[in-house]
């Protein structure tokens, strides 16, 4: 049995949540935490600041000071800060502006849609589960916490590179052959972390030379054959870019998000994971639940 099914059969609607809802098990979890046997925590998300890079179909990150204690004395419009209070306490708030494909994240199913009718995860389309605030199926609020067993493929290490040339394509052969050199097997229920060594450069402006090097639809195909239930990678998109796919400019995206119910983490930080050659572990993230998003900012950790 499913423990989210047994939890949260009365909040959560499974036709809406995909593999981490019909894999993840209490006797998964359990496993899951069995793997921390250093209690070694890598954090795996990256800073967010205004001016950072984003994908260019999405809007900029900017964080907006909304209130200032010098602001709050000027204008004393909070009565209750203006009485007993003798050690003029004030406080600072902000306002933040941006995607929540920003930095470190990961897609709800509804961030790709296909076909003419502009479906996306389980059939749910444009025309009758879209509002004008955004998808109201398989939406950012449908998200589940994910507590499963993470695997690091570390692909350039394999080939004896830092990082993967530009536009390099990984393959479900590549994939097998980098898990027998880590000793390491992927396996149902599994996330699959891939290393491209691009957050080796990012942010700086000379990432851009190793842009595109990831996975392709041949080893999307092998993960979803293996039942993994979330892939990540250290980079823009997760998969190659340009895609050689003459139909579809992202064929993995479709296939895990619209087709499969796998969910995508891209700008996933790696990089202290591949300098310990840490390739199993117990990986922990807990989107947040906003109605009506496409994804969730994420700050993801690892624990070996």
């Amino acid at each position: 049995m499913s423990i989210l099914d047994s939890v949260f059969k009365k909040v959560y609607a499974p036709d809406e949540m995909g593999r981490v809802f019909t894999h993840t098990t209490n006797e998964s979890v359990v496993q899951a935490a069995g793997l921390v046997k250093k209690g070694a925590i890598y954090d795996l998300g990256t800073e967010r600041y205004r001016g950072m890079p984003v994908h260019p179909i999405h809007p900029p990150f900017e964080v907006i000071s909304y209130r200032t204690p010098s602001g709050l004395a000027n204008e004393k419009d909070q009565g209750w800060m203006e009485e007993n209070n003798s050690d003029n306490m004030r406080s600072m708030s902000e306002v933040i502006f941006g995607t929540m494909h920003t930095g470190t994240h990961i897609d709800a199913f509804a961030h790709i849609t296909c076909g003419l009718d502009n479906h996306w995860y389980n059939g749910f389309k444009e025309s009758t589960d879209l509002s004008d605030r955004g998808p109201m199926k398989a939406d950012g609020s449908k998200f589940l916490p994910i507590f499963t067993r993470g695997v690091l493929l570390d692909v350039p290490r394999y080939l004896g590179l830092d990082i993967l040339p530009k536009h390099h394509a990984i393959d479900a052969q590549l994939l097998q052959e980098t898990a027998k050199s880590q000793g390491i097997e992927v396996r149902k229920g599994d996330t699959v972390l891939i290393r491209t060594g691009y957050m080796a450069k990012w942010p700086k402006p000379e990432c851009k030379e190793y842009f595109g090097s990831g996975l392709n639809l041949d080893g999307a195909k092998w993960l979803n054959e293996m039942g993994v239930v979330n892939v990540g990678g250290d980079n823009e998109s997760l998969e190659q870019i340009p895609a050689v796919d003459p139909n579809n400019p992202h064929p993995v995206h479709t296939l895990f998000l619209v087709k499969e119910g796998i969910h995508i983490m891209e700008f996933v930080n790696l990089e202290m994971l591949a300098r310990d050659s840490v390739y199993e572990f117990l990986f922990v993230a807990s989107p947040l639940l906003v109605r009506n998003a496409t994804g969730s900012m994420i700050n993801p950790i690892a624990i070996s």
